[in-house]
C-alpha cells in the first residue's frame, strides 16, 4: 500500500516553514520506528536556512494508511519565534493532506516490443555478425532501450527487459513529482483550528497536555446537572 502526503506551510511566514522542517524529520522518523518505506518526492525550501516551504513524500508499508491517518490535518507548534525575537505571537500553524494519486496501469509482456539488432562498436568479428543485440521498446509510451552487453540473445533480451521497467520506473517517478509540484490548492486550506498534533518549544516537543481530559469531565458533570434541574 502506498499514500503519498504533503507537508506545507501555506502562505504563513518563516516561522511556519521552521515547523514543516521540523514535521518532515518527525514524519520520516516515526516512519522508520514503523518499519514504513518512505520516499522524498519533493521539497522546496524556505527562505530562512533550514526550513521548508513545502515537502511530499511517499509512504509504504503494511500500516502506511493508519500512519497516514494519524497525521493528516492542521499541525500546530506552540513557541517564540526563531526569526522575530520580540513577535509576540505564539501560535504556529501547517498542514499535512494527502495527495490524490495518479492511475498507471501495470506494465504487460504484450506491451513490450523486441527487436534483434546487430551489435556495434568493440567486441570482435562474432559480435558484428551475429544479431545478438536487442532493443526493447515499450510500445504505449514509445521509451526504448538496447542491451548488447552479452553475445547471448537470450541474455540480452533478459538484460533489456531490466532497464526498460526500470527506465518505466525512472519516467513515472519523474510524473509523480511533476504532478505532486501542481498541488498548490492544498497551500490555501490550511485550518487554525482542531490539530492532529501539539509540539512545544524549541526542542519541539509532542504536547502531551494535548488530549486532556479534564473538559470532557467537565461537560459529563453539566450535562447530570442540567437533566436534574
Amino acid at each position: 500500500m502506498e499514500r503519498i502526503i504533503q507537508i506545507t506551510a501555506g502562505r504563513g511566514p518563516a516561522e511556519c516553514t521552521w515547523v514543516v522542517a521540523q514535521v518532515l524529520k518527525k514524519v520520516l522518523d516515526e516512519a522508520h520506528e514503523q518499519n514504513l518505506e518512505t520516499v522524498l518526492l519533493q521539497r522546496e525550501v524556505g527562505q530562512e536556512n533550514g526550513t521548508v516551504e513545502t515537502a511530499s513524500i511517499s509512504v509504504k508499508g503494511k500500516n502506511a494508511d493508519q500512519f497516514v491517518k494519524s497525521w493528516i490535518g492542521t499541525i500546530q507548534w506552540i513557541g517564540q519565534s526563531q526569526f522575530r525575537k520580540m513577535h509576540k505571537r505564539k501560535n504556529w500553524f501547517i498542514g499535512i493532506f494527502e495527495i490524490e494519486q495518479q492511475k498507471n496501469a501495470s506494465v504487460s509482456e504484450n506491451d513490450i516490443q523486441y527487436q534483434a539488432m546487430r551489435s556495434s562498436g568493440a567486441g570482435g568479428q562474432h559480435v558484428n555478425k551475429v544479431s545478438s543485440a536487442i532493443r526493447a521498446t515499450h510500445i504505449p509510451t514509445g521509451i526504448a532501450v538496447v542491451a548488447m552487453d552479452s553475445r547471448s540473445q537470450h541474455q540480452n533480451k533478459k538484460l533489456a527487459t531490466e532497464r526498460l521497467l526500470k527506465k518505466l520506473e525512472d519516467e513515472k517517478l519523474v510524473q509523480l513529482k511533476n504532478h505532486v509540484g501542481k498541488q498548490w490548492e492544498n497551500q490555501l486550506n490550511i485550518e487554525r483550528g482542531n490539530p492532529v498534533r501539539v509540539f512545544t518549544g524549541s526542542d519541539f516537543k509532542k504536547d502531551k497536555a494535548a488530549k486532556s481530559y479534564k473538559g470532557t469531565r467537565q461537560k459529563l458533570k453539566n450535562d447530570l446537572r442540567n437533566e436534574n434541574n
